[in-house]
């Protein structure tokens, strides 16, 4: 499923292979929570974007429009009309950030959904089954997930409650997948890695959820409060004991600098929704930096966004139309804007891939780690 075939230092060049289709990695995966791209993107502009892989939300389509409908409906990939792979998380982090939690223990979580305040329990099977029927490509693990700061007992408990869920996800994954109403029986699980900024824990925990000899391994629970400094540190100290032939995936980061620094640690997947809600809000990316089209000095600048980006809105709309239809509150202008931020991160991860291939990646990464995510 997974093939490294060039290495520079930790950073890795990867070929990762599912049954919807093939991914080249490093990879970033654009978050579709509710089975869209917010900004008005679908399916078929996806592809025009260079996007490999979508991620949506267990626990979004769970409360709606449930599941069951999507199972209903042939699962994921036919109700959004996307055949390309989808990796669906577990649930765990919006159940912990978003729910007015009841109790959490060993069984699961008994919480309120947001939306309707309708008391929902999940636990590992749960979470397991909400994405068999969503079919996605790859289903995340069901896990804890903490804040940072946390107390180092917090950490524990924590990265300990995941590991016996991990094991449950496995069991009820194994039986799924031999059902034959299953819609996808090739579904992947992943594991995730936690324990706060405890490098002790971490690694220990990592370690740990190895020994299943699972589909690919996560690093959970930053980009959660801690610094930039801290979550680099935490991927230093678990990327020995991660697996070295399996997809390594820090969820939920970030920024382009996020990016290129974690591939250099070795991390081969990322997701987050940054492109697309700064962009939005008028914050797009180009290879000089990030710009604010909100700012008046762009009112009557006829230039595209990015004057070194041939996607399909920089080669026809100047930054002066795009500002006018975002404080015009015009949705086309969100439209473009998100186009553009999404095709700027699938280019960025075309660039890291060719660099890595020509083994200069190191200078890649002096030229424009800092540089890209600098504000202009």
């Amino acid at each position: 499923m997974f093939e490294v075939i060039k290495t520079e230092k930790k950073a890795r060049r990867g070929v990762f292979t599912t049954v919807h289709g093939t991914v080249q990695t490093p990879a970033f995966m654009n978050v579709g929570t509710l089975a869209a791209i917010k900004g008005g993107i679908a399916a078929d502009d996806l592809k025009k974007l260079k996007c490999q892989i979508e991620l949506s939300n267990t626990y979004h389509l769970h409360v709606r429009p449930g599941d069951d409908v999507i199972c209903e409906l042939g699962g994921l990939h036919r109700f959004m009309n996307w055949d390309r792979p989808i990796l669906t998380d577990s649930g765990g982090f919006q159940v912990f950030s978003l729910a007015a939690l009841n109790h959490i223990g060993d069984d699961g979580v008994i919480f309120n959904s947001h939306v309707d305040g309708k008391r929902i329990f999940m636990g590992p099977e749960e979470s397991m089954r909400i994405q068999s029927h969503l079919a996605s490509t790859i289903a995340m693990a069901f896990d804890q997930c903490i804040g940072n700061p946390s107390t180092k007992a917090h950490a524990r408990e924590a990265a300990d409650r995941t590991t016996r869920w991990l094991h449950r996800c496995k069991a009820e994954m194994q039986r799924l997948n031999s059902m034959e109403s299953t819609i996808n029986r090739q579904q992947l699980l992943f594991a995730i890695n936690q324990g706060g900024v405890y490098d002790d824990i971490r690694m220990e925990h990592m370690q740990q959820i190895a020994e299943l000899d699972l589909d690919g391994y996560a690093i959970g629970g930053l980009a959660v409060g801690e610094s930039a400094e801290e979550m680099y540190r935490i991927i230093e100290a678990v990327e020995p004991f991660a697996p070295a032939g399996k997809v390594r995936y820090l969820m939920g980061v970030g920024t382009c600098e996020n990016i290129i620094e974690g591939v250099w640690r070795g991390v081969d997947i990322f997701d987050c929704v940054m492109p697309s809600r700064n962009a939005r809000h008028g914050h797009l990316c180009t290879h000089e930096g990030i710009i604010n089209l909100n700012n008046q000095k762009y009112e009557r600048d006829p230039g595209p966004i990015d004057e070194k980006c041939d996607c399909p809105v920089c080669r026809q709309y100047s930054r002066a139309y795009i500002r006018h239809l975002l404080k015009a509150k015009e949705t086309l202008g969100q439209r473009l804007a998100v186009m553009h931020n999404l095709y700027f991160y699938n280019t960025l991860m075309e660039e890291i891939r060719a660099a890595l291939e020509e083994g200069r990646f190191e200078a890649y990464r002096r030229e424009n780690s800092a540089k890209l995510s600098t504000r202009i």
